[in-house]
């Protein structure tokens, strides 16, 4: 007797959810360049060959970090008019763009929440970040400590490390990191300690994460995406934000180290 195929969990969700695209993209098919924050990025990795299946369009992906001055943030490169279709950064970040005209109003999509966790290099003893006492001491026995220049690394800096009330004594030994992950710095051993997005730190070898920030010193951040307002395809752009939002994503996502948003 003849059977039919078990669809997989993505299968049912592209024949559902781009049986009206179908034509067009076989037609028509594009390029979309995405710029995402590095929280998203192994997300956005993982999810994109199913997207270029269905639809036969192409990602291309830059990341960036969501605030700073560096020229490779992501509203750096936009104020730049630097090719792109999405933009995928800290929701706060995100509004920003859109007050300034640079996002499209409305197309905003919350995706994830992203946790800041603490890594060292493999193989190194793993300090207690049980508590914020805890954490406390494990900073100040700490002979180096990097974070980021992005939205995780303003809030240890200005915030986590004043709260503490340890930024002077420990401010020495503390390295901003804008060029590269964090975990690429601890894995070299060039930091002691590292604190960055759980999610940029799970994709980096040679590390081991120490686990998130504890309750009373921790910072989820959303990260959303939206279209860029000079977008020459916002059509194909949408289609995209609203793949990553489906239900079926949120294991991909989850894999990563973010917590997923789903919307049906």
């Amino acid at each position: 007797m003849k059977t039919t195929p078990r669809l997989g969990r993505w299968t049912r969700t592209v024949a559902a959810f781009w049986v009206v695209l179908a034509c067009a993209a076989a037609c028509n098919a594009q390029e979309l360049t995405v710029l995402t924050s590095g929280a998203f990025r192994a997300a956005l990795t993982e999810l994109v060959p199913e997207f270029e299946r269905a639809t036969r369009n192409t990602i291309v992906t830059v990341s960036g970090a969501s605030v700073g001055d560096g020229p490779t943030t992501i509203p750096n490169r936009l104020a730049r008019r630097e090719p792109a279709d999405v933009v995928i950064l800290a929701d706060e970040a995100l509004a920003e763009l859109v007050q300034r005209g640079e996002v499209v109003p409305g197309s905003r999509v919350p995706l994830v929440r992203s946790s800041i966790g603490v890594a060292v290099r493999a193989g190194a003893p793993t300090p207690d970040i049980s508590s914020v006492d805890a954490l406390r001491r494990a900073l100040l026995a700490a002979t180096s400590i990097a974070y980021s220049t992005s939205a995780s690394g303003v809030y240890v800096s200005t915030e986590l490390l004043p709260a503490l009330g340890i930024a002077d004594q420990i401010r020495s030994k503390c390295k901003a990191i804008e060029v590269e992950p964090v975990g690429a710095v601890v894995a070299r051993g060039e930091a002691e300690l590292g604190f960055q997005q759980v999610s940029e730190f799970q994709a980096v070898p040679g590390i081991t994460i120490v686990g998130p920030l504890p309750p009373g010193a921790q910072r989820v951040t959303v990260f959303s995406a939206g279209v860029v307002a000079y977008s020459k395809r916002p059509e194909a752009a949408r289609d995209l934000i609203r793949f990553l939002a489906l239900p079926e994503a949120a294991p991909t996502i989850r894999k990563s180290g973010l917590e997923p948003l789903s919307s049906p």
